[in-house]
């Protein structure tokens, strides 16, 4: 009993850990390696905290800007899946240098960044699945609105997972962008939940326990607090297109689709095949087409 008490302390550690302060993936290639000229930004977060990131001009002449904004434990050029969290869990690559590539070629300029504790990014009292992280956004925000080459009319930005939550709490609180695509959002309760079940086994409920324990008493807010679903109502006349993975053992449909279904202009969700989680981005990446498609109706101006 004591080493199993021991064992599930241990678990219960480690999650907290990765949940507050992920460990950093490298930055391990640049947009010159995929044939982009770039600019490396640094610029603030709406409340303060240093970002890092690139500046990819369009090819061409340009249609709008598109910010990426990426996921839990990744970075800006996505999940590497080389670190012990993903080793532990199964983690699946993806690659967002490919998408901010397609996004080029067709014609759009691209800001991809780190979100804090994330990457090159300064860190802050632990990660909150989007809600603090739209601090984050809306600095991009004021970044893009700065420069003379970006047309603040054509604004969009394109999330992943936690990314994708991070772009439904920035629309609830700016009518910048004229159009969004959340890729695999989720409720951090209910991806906590159906992660514990898949990866913890008949111990994960306790463990899962108490990490949110450590978790509120660290960060000062329940995780079942964080609710994307009640920013996705406030997304205003932002149209907004949701894509999940139609096998996704941690998020799932049905809590996309409630999402969908509270966004006055929502497109999907869109299911696209998947076996795990990292399945529906890495199909998202593959299939650029859907998302330029997408941006291109919406930015194409009156």
């Amino acid at each position: 009993a004591t080493v199993v008490a021991a064992a599930i302390v241990g678990m219960a550690l480690f999650l907290y850990r990765q949940m507050i302060r992920p460990e950093r993936q490298p930055i391990w290639a640049t947009p010159l390696d995929a044939g982009m000229p770039f600019e490396d930004i640094e610029f603030p977060a709406r409340d303060g905290l240093r970002l890092s990131g690139w500046f990819i001009p369009a090819q061409g002449t340009s249609k709008g800007t598109v910010v990426l904004v990426h996921g839990w434990t990744w970075n800006r050029l996505g999940e590497g899946a080389d670190h012990l969290l993903a080793n532990m869990v199964g983690g699946q690559p993806v690659d967002l240098l490919r998408m901010a590539h397609a996004l080029h070629t067709a014609g759009y300029a691209v800001l991809s960044y780190d979100t804090r504790n994330h990457g090159l990014s300064a860190g802050n009292s632990g990660v909150t699945f989007g809600m603090k992280e739209a601090e984050d956004l809306l600095g991009v925000v004021d970044y893009l609105l700065g420069r003379d080459d970006v047309d603040p009319a054509k604004l969009a930005a394109v999330g992943f997972s936690m990314g994708g939550n991070t772009v439904l709490y920035g629309l609830a609180r700016t009518g910048h962008f004229q159009a969004a695509v959340a890729v695999q959002p989720v409720s951090p309760e209910y991806f906590g939940n159906r992660f514990a079940q898949d990866v913890l086994g008949p111990f994960g409920q306790p463990i899962l326990r108490l990490a949110e324990t450590f978790y509120q008493q660290s960060v000062g807010t329940p995780i079942g607090a964080i609710e994307p679903l009640f920013a996705a109502a406030g997304a205003g006349d932002t149209p907004v297109l949701y894509i999940q993975g139609e096998g996704d053992r941690w998020g799932g449909v049905s809590n996309v689709a409630h999402m969908a279904s509270v966004t006055p202009h929502a497109t999907g969700p869109l299911l696209v095949p998947s076996e795990e989680r990292y399945g529906g981005s890495r199909y998202a990446v593959s299939h650029p087409e859907w998302i330029i498609d997408f941006l291109d109706n919406e930015l194409a101006g009156d």
